[in-house]
């Protein structure tokens, strides 16, 4: 059995991975390169119960489960740190109360760390693009294959109801089975098969090289700017740089995941949001600034499955902010369904792509 994934980010990645475990056949096409989008350039938290009482907690819980199993399975350091996390709001200038506990003596004054929302039990954090690259490189070492190109189209059986392939850039890579994972840019796709809506939801962030003077602690932060209260997440990674970000908003996305580049004015507001929260957050100590569309979809979970009306076509995406925490149960769930026609550990009726409308574009 060979299948054809559309797509080197996390969920391609671990989708590759679990499918070699298996046994199965697996080229990888990817445009730009590895970890190219968000999977490279999101924040990389995890958590395990933050989805209690929604559909999609079960496949969180089990993708928290094995992102703390995956260091013992798989070669490399992608920076897994199990990690507290806290609430906390900025107070405005002329405010006399100041930081809380000790371990947050990097931060500047005004800041009011509250109420913790998880722990070293519950929370963790990896760096999302040595994690993507360490699941691809381990389906690599695994015998799946990478290939570089655009993905033109889906071929099909001569009545149409079957994929049978991959067209890249003209040429025709035959397959059993097709996994569209391309983030927000496999909407791309809903000119060759059934497709519901999707979304880009944009970030900007910047890291910055703050060593080891910062604890492990995610902050989620409210700060007042411009008259308006905004949320500003903070995630310190072990490599000794910390993660900053705020501002999501949806927004059109480039076609090419390339030409993805920050916002000016929001770059420079996050910047001095970020200058107010630390002494450690210097300009000189930027390491990149950056942005990222995560693709989300009209009810907010994830599309996960076979295609309707499409035999040996399915669809991985739609994950928004928790692409990184839910991309190892995804590839583990979707290789499953792919090889034995059924799930084991999570199952992928909520995420199922009928649920959806199409949208209405002329299949070509």
């Amino acid at each position: 059995m060979r299948v054809v994934i559309c797509g080197g980010g996390v969920i391609g990645a671990c989708t590759a991975y679990f499918l070699r475990r298996h046994g199965v056949e697996v080229i990888v096409v990817e445009r730009t390169e590895v970890a190219a989008a968000a999977s490279g350039k999101a924040g990389g938290f995890l958590a395990r119960d933050w989805c209690s009482g929604t559909p999609l907690d079960a496949l969180a819980r089990r993708s928290f489960a094995l992102h703390a199993r995956l260091p013992q399975e798989i070669e490399g350091d992608w920076g897994y740190r199990p990690m507290s996390a806290y609430a906390g709001h900025v107070v405005p200038d002329g405010d006399p109360r100041r930081t809380a506990p000790s371990a947050f003596d990097w931060l500047s004054d005004g800041i009011v760390i509250g109420q913790p929302l998880g722990t070293t039990e519950t929370t963790a954090i990896v760096h999302p693009q040595k994690f993507t690259s360490a699941m691809m490189n381990a389906a690599l070492a695994q015998g799946a294959e990478l290939r570089f190109g655009r993905v033109t189209g889906i071929g099909r059986d001569p009545h149409g109801t079957r994929a049978k392939g991959v067209e890249v850039e003209g040429s025709i890579i035959e397959a059993d089975a097709i996994v569209i994972a391309m983030g927000p840019w496999s909407l791309l796709a809903a000119i060759w098969m059934n497709m519901p809506a999707l979304y880009g939801q944009r970030g900007p962030s910047i890291v910055y090289d703050t060593g080891t003077h910062v604890s492990a602690d995610a902050l989620f932060l409210e700060m007042e700017i411009y008259g308006a209260v905004t949320p500003i997440e903070v995630f310190p990674r072990p490599d000794g740089s910390t993660y900053v970000t705020a501002w999501p908003d949806t927004a059109a996305f480039p076609t090419d995941p390339a030409d993805v580049k920050p916002e000016y004015n929001r770059l420079h507001n996050l910047q001095r949001m970020s200058e107010r929260l630390s002494p450690l957050f210097r300009p000189e100590k930027i390491i990149a600034t950056q942005a990222c569309f995560r693709p989300v979809t009209e009810d907010g979970l994830p599309l996960i499955g076979r295609v309707p009306q499409d035999d040996g076509l399915y669809v991985a995406t739609g994950h928004g902010v928790w692409g990184i925490l839910n991309a190892p149960a995804t590839g583990e769930a979707l290789a499953e369904l792919i090889v034995e026609g059924a799930t084991r550990n999570v199952d992928l009726a909520p995420f199922d792509p009928a649920r959806l409308k199409p949208l209405n574009v002329r299949r070509r």
